[in-house]
């Protein structure tokens, strides 16, 4: 696993310094990836946005999970999570190209489910498209279509891979 994904990280870094040069930003001195500080998501304009000190570096098209409006409640309930978290685990070998879990449920979002009698859900992630695509790469790219992830094109998603590490806060807004 690890092999596979020091191949990837040696073959990638330069063809997405390449890109963000293109765009203008989130290459540093000697065109070297710079992690961000930041991530914000807001679910209603599909968009996520990489902060470094305060400034968008990079922002990305998203699809969300199928229910996305509201906060997510339970498990099951196919809605994308808002609040503030922190990127944990990474797994290179997912289900999907890449995936980066984000830390829901924290302690308020457990409560809140218990307070209910539901259980709060979990393995919310930061993913590419699925290896396998059942439906067009276009189709995951237009709509909503996951469980209550946020979903990247797998291009963005190296990116997002490349630029964030282990802690980095990531705000989920309506």
């Amino acid at each position: 696993m690890y092999r596979k994904l020091l191949i990837l990280m040696i073959v990638a870094a330069p063809l997405a310094a390449a890109r963000a040069d293109s765009m203008g930003s989130i290459a540093g001195p000697a065109g070297m990836l710079q992690p961000v500080d930041r991530v914000v998501v807001h679910k209603a304009k599909r968009l996520l946005e990489m902060y470094r000190d305060g400034a968008v570096v990079a922002s990305y098209k998203v699809s969300l999970g199928l229910m996305p409006t509201g906060q997510k409640q339970r498990e099951g309930d196919l809605r994308t999570p808002e609040g503030s978290y922190r990127l944990t685990r990474r797994n290179a070998e997912s289900d999907f190209f890449l995936a980066v879990q984000v830390s829901y449920p924290e302690a308020a979002d457990i409560a809140q489910a218990r307070r209910n009698g539901w259980a709060p859900g979990g393995a919310i992630m930061v993913h590419g498209l699925p290896n396998l695509l059942k439906y067009s790469r276009d189709r995951y790219l237009s709509t909503d279509w996951t469980d209550g992830c946020i979903a990247l094109s797998n291009e963005d998603m190296l990116d997002f891979w490349l630029l964030t590490g282990q802690g980095t806060p990531i705000e989920i807004r309506p």
